[in-house]
Protein backbone atom coordinates (compact mmCIF):
# COMPACT_ATOMS: atom_id res chain seq x y z
CA UNK A 1 0.00 0.00 0.00
CA UNK A 2 1.08 3.62 -1.02
CA UNK A 3 -0.94 4.91 1.75
CA UNK A 4 0.75 6.03 4.40
CA UNK A 5 3.92 6.38 3.14
CA UNK A 6 6.23 9.39 3.32
CA UNK A 7 6.77 12.07 1.27
CA UNK A 8 10.73 11.27 1.12
CA UNK A 9 9.73 7.25 0.75
CA UNK A 10 7.72 7.82 -1.97
CA UNK A 11 10.74 10.45 -3.77
CA UNK A 12 12.99 7.32 -2.90
CA UNK A 13 11.03 4.92 -5.07
CA UNK A 14 10.96 7.08 -8.04
CA UNK A 15 14.10 7.91 -8.05
CA UNK A 16 14.87 4.08 -7.94
CA UNK A 17 12.44 3.55 -10.68
CA UNK A 18 13.84 6.26 -12.79
CA UNK A 19 17.47 5.07 -12.13
CA UNK A 20 16.20 1.59 -13.96
CA UNK A 21 15.64 3.68 -17.47
CA UNK A 22 18.78 5.86 -16.83
CA UNK A 23 16.67 9.17 -15.92
CA UNK A 24 18.01 11.34 -13.13
CA UNK A 25 16.00 13.90 -11.64
CA UNK A 26 17.87 17.00 -11.76
CA UNK A 27 19.72 16.03 -13.92
CA UNK A 28 21.67 18.24 -17.34
CA UNK A 29 20.81 15.64 -19.88
CA UNK A 30 18.14 16.38 -21.95
CA UNK A 31 15.45 13.34 -21.11
CA UNK A 32 16.30 14.04 -17.37
CA UNK A 33 13.42 15.50 -15.51
CA UNK A 34 13.41 18.69 -13.01
CA UNK A 35 11.02 18.54 -10.17
CA UNK A 36 9.32 21.61 -9.24
CA UNK A 37 6.61 20.48 -6.71
CA UNK A 38 7.60 17.60 -4.07
CA UNK A 39 4.00 16.58 -4.01
CA UNK A 40 5.22 15.12 -8.04
CA UNK A 41 6.41 11.78 -6.73
CA UNK A 42 3.30 10.74 -4.55
CA UNK A 43 0.93 11.68 -7.28
CA UNK A 44 2.17 9.64 -10.04
CA UNK A 45 2.88 6.99 -8.11
CA UNK A 46 -0.47 6.38 -7.18
CA UNK A 47 -2.21 8.00 -10.14
CA UNK A 48 -0.07 6.15 -13.00
CA UNK A 49 -0.12 7.83 -16.03
CA UNK A 50 -3.23 10.38 -15.28
CA UNK A 51 -0.61 11.57 -12.41
CA UNK A 52 2.01 12.40 -14.94
CA UNK A 53 0.34 13.95 -17.24
CA UNK A 54 -1.79 15.85 -14.77
CA UNK A 55 1.48 17.06 -12.81
CA UNK A 56 3.01 18.12 -16.00
CA UNK A 57 0.15 19.91 -17.24
CA UNK A 58 0.32 21.98 -13.70
CA UNK A 59 4.28 22.40 -13.93
CA UNK A 60 5.06 19.90 -11.25
CA UNK A 61 7.86 18.77 -13.76
CA UNK A 62 9.56 19.44 -17.02
CA UNK A 63 12.53 17.64 -19.21
CA UNK A 64 14.18 19.65 -21.58
CA UNK A 65 13.29 16.71 -24.31
CA UNK A 66 10.03 15.30 -23.33
CA UNK A 67 10.15 12.75 -26.22
CA UNK A 68 13.27 11.50 -25.15
CA UNK A 69 11.87 10.83 -21.86
CA UNK A 70 9.31 8.95 -23.35
CA UNK A 71 11.44 6.90 -25.30
CA UNK A 72 13.43 5.96 -22.25
CA UNK A 73 10.62 5.21 -20.01
CA UNK A 74 8.00 3.35 -22.74
CA UNK A 75 11.81 1.01 -23.57
CA UNK A 76 12.03 0.72 -19.61
CA UNK A 77 8.06 -0.65 -19.44
CA UNK A 78 7.91 1.82 -16.47
CA UNK A 79 4.28 2.17 -17.33
CA UNK A 80 3.39 -1.11 -17.09
CA UNK A 81 5.65 -0.84 -13.26
CA UNK A 82 2.96 1.92 -12.55
CA UNK A 83 -0.05 1.32 -13.81
CA UNK A 84 -3.08 3.05 -13.28
CA UNK A 85 -5.44 0.69 -11.95
CA UNK A 86 -8.53 2.46 -10.72
CA UNK A 87 -8.91 3.79 -14.29
CA UNK A 88 -8.32 0.21 -15.56
CA UNK A 89 -10.61 -0.93 -13.46
CA UNK A 90 -13.13 1.96 -14.26
CA UNK A 91 -12.91 1.81 -17.64
CA UNK A 92 -13.63 -2.69 -17.85
CA UNK A 93 -17.47 -2.53 -16.95
CA UNK A 94 -17.98 0.33 -18.73
CA UNK A 95 -16.46 -1.20 -22.51
CA UNK A 96 -18.17 -4.11 -21.32
CA UNK A 97 -21.34 -3.04 -20.82
CA UNK A 98 -21.66 0.48 -22.52
CA UNK A 99 -20.27 1.52 -26.44
CA UNK A 100 -18.50 4.14 -25.46
CA UNK A 101 -18.41 5.21 -29.55
CA UNK A 102 -22.46 5.13 -29.86
CA UNK A 103 -23.89 7.31 -32.65
CA UNK A 104 -24.41 10.01 -29.77
CA UNK A 105 -20.79 9.44 -27.83
CA UNK A 106 -18.64 9.56 -30.99
CA UNK A 107 -20.37 12.57 -32.08
CA UNK A 108 -19.26 14.00 -28.58
CA UNK A 109 -15.98 12.73 -28.42
CA UNK A 110 -15.43 13.91 -31.80
CA UNK A 111 -15.99 17.46 -30.73
CA UNK A 112 -13.83 17.44 -27.95
CA UNK A 113 -10.65 16.90 -29.70
CA UNK A 114 -12.02 18.50 -33.40
CA UNK A 115 -13.12 20.91 -32.33
CA UNK A 116 -10.99 22.93 -30.34
CA UNK A 117 -10.60 25.59 -33.19
CA UNK A 118 -9.33 26.10 -36.21
CA UNK A 119 -6.67 28.36 -35.45
CA UNK A 120 -4.84 25.78 -33.28
CA UNK A 121 -5.17 23.08 -37.04
CA UNK A 122 -4.03 25.90 -39.25
CA UNK A 123 -0.83 26.47 -37.57
CA UNK A 124 -0.04 22.94 -36.73
CA UNK A 125 -0.63 20.91 -39.52
CA UNK A 126 0.35 21.50 -43.75
CA UNK A 127 -1.89 23.71 -45.70
CA UNK A 128 -4.32 21.12 -46.55
CA UNK A 129 -5.22 20.37 -42.88
CA UNK A 130 -4.05 16.64 -42.76
CA UNK A 131 -4.13 15.66 -39.28
CA UNK A 132 -2.76 11.94 -39.52
CA UNK A 133 0.30 10.15 -40.75
CA UNK A 134 2.76 11.62 -43.79
CA UNK A 135 4.40 9.54 -46.11
CA UNK A 136 8.02 10.74 -45.88
CA UNK A 137 9.88 8.20 -48.03
CA UNK A 138 10.84 10.28 -50.35
CA UNK A 139 10.12 14.11 -48.93
CA UNK A 140 11.69 16.59 -46.55
CA UNK A 141 9.03 18.65 -45.52
CA UNK A 142 5.41 18.55 -43.66
CA UNK A 143 3.88 19.65 -47.18
CA UNK A 144 5.24 17.37 -49.30
CA UNK A 145 5.05 14.57 -47.44
CA UNK A 146 1.17 14.90 -46.76
CA UNK A 147 0.73 15.62 -50.39
CA UNK A 148 2.72 12.16 -50.69
CA UNK A 149 0.34 10.21 -48.97
CA UNK A 150 -2.25 11.36 -50.77
CA UNK A 151 -0.90 10.48 -53.87
CA UNK A 152 0.15 7.09 -52.37
CA UNK A 153 -3.67 6.82 -51.64
CA UNK A 154 -4.97 7.76 -54.60
CA UNK A 155 -3.09 5.17 -56.51
CA UNK A 156 -3.66 2.63 -54.11
CA UNK A 157 -7.34 2.59 -55.02
CA UNK A 158 -6.68 3.23 -59.07
CA UNK A 159 -9.03 6.44 -59.09
CA UNK A 160 -10.06 6.91 -62.45
CA UNK A 161 -12.18 10.08 -63.46
CA UNK A 162 -15.86 10.04 -62.74
CA UNK A 163 -15.67 7.76 -60.18
CA UNK A 164 -18.01 7.79 -57.01
CA UNK A 165 -15.55 8.02 -53.82
CA UNK A 166 -16.73 8.20 -50.71
CA UNK A 167 -14.28 9.47 -47.58
CA UNK A 168 -15.32 8.14 -44.08
CA UNK A 169 -14.01 10.67 -41.56
CA UNK A 170 -13.18 13.29 -44.73
CA UNK A 171 -12.09 15.68 -41.64
CA UNK A 172 -11.18 19.14 -42.81
CA UNK A 173 -11.73 17.99 -46.68
CA UNK A 174 -8.13 17.43 -47.49
CA UNK A 175 -8.46 14.38 -49.30
CA UNK A 176 -11.61 15.18 -50.97
CA UNK A 177 -10.17 18.67 -52.81
CA UNK A 178 -7.07 16.67 -53.70
CA UNK A 179 -8.72 13.79 -55.20
CA UNK A 180 -11.57 15.73 -57.01
CA UNK A 181 -9.04 18.27 -58.09
CA UNK A 182 -6.22 15.48 -59.04
CA UNK A 183 -8.07 12.47 -60.48
CA UNK A 184 -11.23 14.27 -61.41
CA UNK A 185 -13.36 11.69 -59.47
CA UNK A 186 -16.49 12.52 -57.48
CA UNK A 187 -15.74 12.96 -53.78
CA UNK A 188 -18.92 12.38 -50.91
CA UNK A 189 -16.97 12.96 -47.45
CA UNK A 190 -18.81 12.54 -44.01
CA UNK A 191 -17.61 13.74 -40.34
CA UNK A 192 -19.64 14.12 -37.10
CA UNK A 193 -17.58 17.16 -36.61
CA UNK A 194 -19.50 20.63 -36.85
CA UNK A 195 -16.41 22.18 -37.55
CA UNK A 196 -14.83 20.22 -39.39
CA UNK A 197 -17.96 19.67 -41.67
CA UNK A 198 -18.15 23.60 -42.26
CA UNK A 199 -15.04 24.01 -43.38
CA UNK A 200 -14.97 21.26 -45.56
CA UNK A 201 -17.97 22.42 -47.58
CA UNK A 202 -16.06 25.41 -47.95
CA UNK A 203 -13.01 24.90 -49.08
CA UNK A 204 -14.67 22.05 -51.82
CA UNK A 205 -17.67 24.33 -52.95
CA UNK A 206 -16.25 24.60 -56.06
CA UNK A 207 -15.42 21.11 -56.53
CA UNK A 208 -17.46 17.77 -57.49
CA UNK A 209 -17.79 17.31 -53.62
CA UNK A 210 -20.52 16.93 -51.33
CA UNK A 211 -19.88 16.64 -47.28
CA UNK A 212 -22.20 15.58 -44.86
CA UNK A 213 -22.31 15.84 -40.99
CA UNK A 214 -23.30 12.44 -40.28
CA UNK A 215 -22.38 9.26 -38.89
CA UNK A 216 -21.28 6.16 -40.48
CA UNK A 217 -23.95 4.47 -39.18
CA UNK A 218 -26.41 6.34 -41.27
CA UNK A 219 -24.29 5.41 -44.86
CA UNK A 220 -26.64 4.50 -48.12
CA UNK A 221 -25.80 4.37 -51.64
CA UNK A 222 -22.96 2.33 -53.59
CA UNK A 223 -19.24 4.07 -54.76
CA UNK A 224 -16.44 2.82 -56.62
CA UNK A 225 -13.91 3.72 -54.09
CA UNK A 226 -14.35 4.08 -50.06
CA UNK A 227 -11.57 5.75 -47.84
CA UNK A 228 -11.11 5.79 -44.32
CA UNK A 229 -7.90 7.88 -42.82
CA UNK A 230 -7.34 8.18 -39.53
CA UNK A 231 -11.29 7.76 -38.53
CA UNK A 232 -11.04 3.99 -37.62
CA UNK A 233 -9.02 4.88 -34.06
CA UNK A 234 -12.28 6.04 -33.06
CA UNK A 235 -14.59 3.39 -33.78
CA UNK A 236 -14.03 0.95 -30.97
CA UNK A 237 -14.01 -2.30 -30.91
CA UNK A 238 -17.72 -2.85 -30.44
CA UNK A 239 -18.48 -1.32 -33.63
CA UNK A 240 -15.32 -2.48 -36.11
CA UNK A 241 -17.85 -5.08 -37.78
CA UNK A 242 -20.43 -3.06 -37.87
CA UNK A 243 -18.32 -0.41 -39.87
CA UNK A 244 -16.71 -2.52 -42.17
CA UNK A 245 -20.12 -4.10 -42.77
CA UNK A 246 -21.17 -0.92 -43.61
CA UNK A 247 -17.95 -0.14 -45.64
CA UNK A 248 -18.66 -4.30 -47.82
CA UNK A 249 -22.39 -3.03 -48.65
CA UNK A 250 -21.51 0.53 -49.34
CA UNK A 251 -18.52 -0.87 -52.24
CA UNK A 252 -19.73 -2.14 -55.75
CA UNK A 253 -18.50 -5.23 -57.14
CA UNK A 254 -15.49 -4.03 -58.80
CA UNK A 255 -14.57 -1.85 -55.56
CA UNK A 256 -11.50 -1.46 -53.15
CA UNK A 257 -11.10 0.20 -49.55
CA UNK A 258 -8.31 1.59 -48.53
CA UNK A 259 -7.92 2.06 -44.41
CA UNK A 260 -5.37 3.95 -42.72
CA UNK A 261 -5.23 3.37 -38.86
CA UNK A 262 -2.73 3.97 -35.84
CA UNK A 263 -2.56 0.08 -34.58
CA UNK A 264 -0.93 -1.44 -31.61
CA UNK A 265 0.78 -4.80 -30.80
CA UNK A 266 -2.14 -6.21 -28.63
CA UNK A 267 -5.68 -6.17 -28.78
CA UNK A 268 -7.06 -4.03 -25.81
CA UNK A 269 -10.62 -2.74 -25.04
CA UNK A 270 -8.90 0.59 -24.17
CA UNK A 271 -6.27 3.49 -24.72
CA UNK A 272 -3.76 5.46 -22.53
CA UNK A 273 -6.05 6.76 -19.50
CA UNK A 274 -4.59 10.05 -19.79
CA UNK A 275 -5.35 10.00 -23.74
CA UNK A 276 -8.67 8.85 -23.10
CA UNK A 277 -9.50 11.68 -20.80
CA UNK A 278 -7.77 15.45 -22.24
CA UNK A 279 -7.39 14.32 -26.02
CA UNK A 280 -9.54 11.07 -27.26
CA UNK A 281 -12.29 10.68 -25.42
CA UNK A 282 -13.17 6.75 -26.60
CA UNK A 283 -10.22 6.07 -28.78
CA UNK A 284 -9.13 2.42 -28.96
CA UNK A 285 -6.09 1.23 -31.09
CA UNK A 286 -6.99 -1.89 -33.49
CA UNK A 287 -5.05 -4.61 -33.28
CA UNK A 288 -3.82 -6.82 -36.45
CA UNK A 289 -5.76 -9.56 -34.59
CA UNK A 290 -8.70 -7.17 -34.16
CA UNK A 291 -9.12 -5.72 -37.75
CA UNK A 292 -8.90 -9.60 -39.20
CA UNK A 293 -11.69 -10.63 -37.31
CA UNK A 294 -14.02 -7.72 -38.70
CA UNK A 295 -13.29 -8.00 -41.80
CA UNK A 296 -13.74 -12.48 -41.99
CA UNK A 297 -16.01 -13.02 -44.23
CA UNK A 298 -16.68 -9.57 -46.03
CA UNK A 299 -13.54 -8.59 -48.09
CA UNK A 300 -10.63 -9.87 -49.44
CA UNK A 301 -7.40 -8.02 -48.16
CA UNK A 302 -5.48 -7.01 -51.05
CA UNK A 303 -2.26 -5.32 -49.38
CA UNK A 304 -0.95 -4.50 -45.59
CA UNK A 305 1.55 -1.59 -45.78
CA UNK A 306 2.99 -0.65 -42.83
CA UNK A 307 5.01 2.49 -41.88
CA UNK A 308 4.51 3.68 -38.36
CA UNK A 309 8.24 5.33 -37.93
CA UNK A 310 6.78 7.86 -40.39
CA UNK A 311 4.13 9.20 -37.52
CA UNK A 312 7.52 9.91 -35.05
CA UNK A 313 7.98 12.43 -37.67
CA UNK A 314 4.93 13.55 -38.64
CA UNK A 315 4.52 14.42 -35.01
CA UNK A 316 7.80 16.18 -34.21
CA UNK A 317 6.77 18.37 -37.12
CA UNK A 318 3.66 19.29 -35.66
CA UNK A 319 5.05 19.91 -32.64
CA UNK A 320 7.67 22.45 -34.42
CA UNK A 321 4.97 23.99 -36.21
CA UNK A 322 2.45 24.22 -32.79
CA UNK A 323 5.84 25.63 -30.86
CA UNK A 324 6.56 28.14 -33.36
CA UNK A 325 3.53 29.68 -33.61
CA UNK A 326 2.26 29.48 -29.72
CA UNK A 327 3.10 33.71 -29.23
CA UNK A 328 -0.10 34.02 -31.84
CA UNK A 329 -1.97 30.68 -30.35
CA UNK A 330 -1.98 32.31 -26.84
CA UNK A 331 -4.17 34.75 -27.64
CA UNK A 332 -6.68 31.92 -28.10
CA UNK A 333 -5.61 29.44 -25.47
CA UNK A 334 -4.01 29.38 -21.94
CA UNK A 335 -0.66 28.12 -20.76
CA UNK A 336 -1.44 24.89 -19.25
CA UNK A 337 -3.50 24.38 -22.97
CA UNK A 338 0.41 24.34 -24.38
CA UNK A 339 1.54 22.05 -21.76
CA UNK A 340 -1.04 19.44 -22.20
CA UNK A 341 -0.50 19.39 -26.61
CA UNK A 342 2.98 19.54 -25.92
CA UNK A 343 2.97 16.29 -23.72
CA UNK A 344 0.42 14.98 -26.22
CA UNK A 345 2.05 15.42 -29.27
CA UNK A 346 5.99 14.53 -28.05
CA UNK A 347 4.38 10.86 -25.83
CA UNK A 348 2.80 10.05 -28.92
CA UNK A 349 6.02 10.50 -31.11
CA UNK A 350 7.63 8.35 -28.31
CA UNK A 351 5.03 5.15 -28.37
CA UNK A 352 6.06 5.28 -32.68
CA UNK A 353 9.87 5.53 -32.29
CA UNK A 354 10.23 3.00 -29.76
CA UNK A 355 7.61 0.56 -32.15
CA UNK A 356 4.71 0.64 -29.68
CA UNK A 357 1.93 1.96 -31.88
CA UNK A 358 2.57 1.25 -35.66
CA UNK A 359 0.96 2.71 -38.81
CA UNK A 360 -1.38 1.01 -41.92
CA UNK A 361 -2.59 1.44 -44.95
CA UNK A 362 -4.34 -1.45 -45.91
CA UNK A 363 -6.83 -2.03 -49.20
CA UNK A 364 -9.41 -4.21 -48.95
CA UNK A 365 -11.69 -5.69 -52.46
CA UNK A 366 -15.36 -6.89 -52.59
CA UNK A 367 -14.13 -10.28 -54.02
CA UNK A 368 -13.10 -8.54 -57.05
CA UNK A 369 -12.25 -11.20 -59.96
CA UNK A 370 -8.29 -10.46 -61.19
CA UNK A 371 -5.08 -9.72 -58.96
CA UNK A 372 -4.55 -6.43 -57.54
CA UNK A 373 -1.13 -4.87 -58.05
CA UNK A 374 0.30 -2.67 -54.69
CA UNK A 375 1.72 0.51 -55.14
CA UNK A 376 4.52 1.83 -52.90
Amino acid sequence: MLTHRSGSTFKSIAASLLERIDVRIGGSRAWDIQIHNESFYQRVLRKGSLGLGESYADGWWDAARLDEFFVRLLQGKLDATIPNRWAALWRFPESVFLNRQSRRKAAENSMQHYDRGLPLYQAMLDSRMIYSCAYWKNESTLEKAQEAKLRLVCEKLELRPKMKVLDIGCGWGGFCRFAAETYGVDVTGITVSPQQFEFAREICKDLPVEIGLMDYRQLAGTYDRIVSIGMFEHVGPRNYRTLMETTQRCLNREGLFLLQTIGGNESTEFIDPWIDKYIFPGAVLPSVKQIGAAIEGLMVMEDWHGFGPYYDRTLMAWFENFDRSWPQLRFHYDESFYRIWKYYLLSCAATFRVRNNQLWQIVFSNRRPGAYVRSR
